[in-house]
């Protein structure tokens, strides 16, 4: 919830069942994640005397929803928990948990429920791999919604009318506390040189900001017969495929050739600097990003921790970042490659936290529509991706 008190609504095409959220981010603090917690706005005439359900679930997706290939279905529930809302099945007051609840619920009167769940502490983060251009259908992707929905019965068949859905995100921020600096070195022995070659690189810190400039620090020491005719360093996004398959994409999301030379018997000390952005790799296919590539918050996909004793194959994708040094060393044979792996993070700053103190007591509305959001055309019929409201999006008050 921002300090204004935005609260994004949406509601089903037959009006039966409207769901509002405080906020659309919801935060792994490691030894905790934030309750999804909102309210469903029911329209008694409009049910027709169905009941009211909330769903949260957590969604593995590498394929269209339609594809079934050899009976694999080509989407994956990670975890689902539903909640019957109307007719309640407890005292409305009793599911009040949060401020933002109670202020909806007087505001949005007799016909307004609560709902509140709590994530499991060992799923995934959202996560997407983008698509290329000419790509149908939904990304391979870990993604959260919030599904609710009128009908007769919980397993009842729902009407696509009588149901709304909103997507969420999981994330992550950078862990309290610095971790050692990087560092790594080698050592590489030639043939027909009686002296190696020594480099070493490392960086001022083991966790970066999506944004920051990353300093990369490279030692060469050439005591070798060998000339060194260039020095190549990137950043690599890689991103393993864990549930299914196993599949890794490594992908340089910055590179710089620098044209360093290096003679025999030479050194050299210098310090390079990579900024990897989305914005540099927009076209790319299989680059992981915390969202929909057409929403304007998403960014290059944060790095994934997990938690202790947590199965890496129920997190669906991991990422990870490393810095590549590559030496190109010439020889009368041809060019050989010397590499070195220096692993970082990539990841968010914690935010300030806002103090409900200084929240304002209005409550400003945005529905949630696609279309409201900048260089987005089409219509709202269903949500394609996961976004938090911000200031692209243009409020409507109730």
């Amino acid at each position: 919830m921002s300090p204004k008190n935005v609260v994004f609504k949406k509601i089903c095409k037959d009006k039966s069942v409207g769901v509002y959220m405080g906020k659309r981010d919801f935060v792994d603090h490691a030894d905790s994640v934030d309750p999804v917690d909102g309210v469903i706005l029911i329209d008694p005439e409009a049910l027709q005397g169905r009941k009211v359900f909330v769903t949260l679930s957590c969604i593995f997706r590498y394929g269209r929803d339609d594809m079934d290939v050899m009976g694999i279905a080509f989407r994956r529930e990670l975890f689902m928990s539903t909640r019957q809302v109307y007719p309640p099945l407890q005292d409305r007051e009793k599911g009040i948990h949060t401020r933002i609840q109670a202020k909806l619920l007087r505001k949005l009167g007799d016909n307004a429920y609560p709902f509140f769940f709590e994530f499991p502490d060992n799923l995934p983060c959202s996560v997407g791999l983008q698509p290329a251009a000419n790509d149908v259908g939904k990304q391979c992707a870990v993604e959260f919604e919030i599904k609710a929905f009128s009908a007769e019965s919980q397993d009842a068949k729902v009407r696509k009318r009588s149901s709304v859905k909103l997507m969420l995100r999981k994330v992550q921020y950078a862990p309290e506390g610095e971790g050692e600096a990087p560092c790594v070195e080698t050592t590489r022995d030639f043939v027909m040189s009686d002296k190696p070659l020594h480099v070493k690189a490392s960086l001022d810190k083991e966790i970066y900001y999506h944004g920051e400039n990353i300093v990369v620090h490279v030692d060469v020491t050439n005591s070798s017969n060998k000339n060194i005719k260039n020095i190549i360093v990137s950043v690599d996004q890689v991103s393993t495929v864990v549930l299914y398959s196993n599949d890794s994409y490594v992908k340089s999301v910055s590179i710089e050739e620098f044209g360093d030379a290096v003679a025999a018997g030479a050194s050299l000390k210098k310090d390079y600097i990579l900024l990897p952005l989305l914005a540099n790799n927009r076209e790319r296919r299989g680059i992981a990003v915390d969202g929909k590539l057409k929403h304007e918050d998403t960014n290059l996909a944060s790095s994934s921790v997990i938690k202790e004793g947590v199965l890496k194959e129920v997190m669906g994708i991991l990422v990870s970042y490393r810095v590549m040094v590559k030496l190109i060393v010439g020889g009368m044979m041809g060019s050989t490659e010397v590499g070195l792996e220096v692993p970082f993070k990539l990841m968010h700053p914690k935010p300030d936290a806002v103090k409900e103190s200084e929240m304002e007591e209005e409550i400003l509305f945005q529905e949630f529509k696609r279309s409201y959001l900048k260089g987005v055309i089409g219509d709202d019929d269903e949500e394609e991706g996961n976004v938090s409201g911000g200031d692209d999006m243009a409020p409507k008050e109730k």
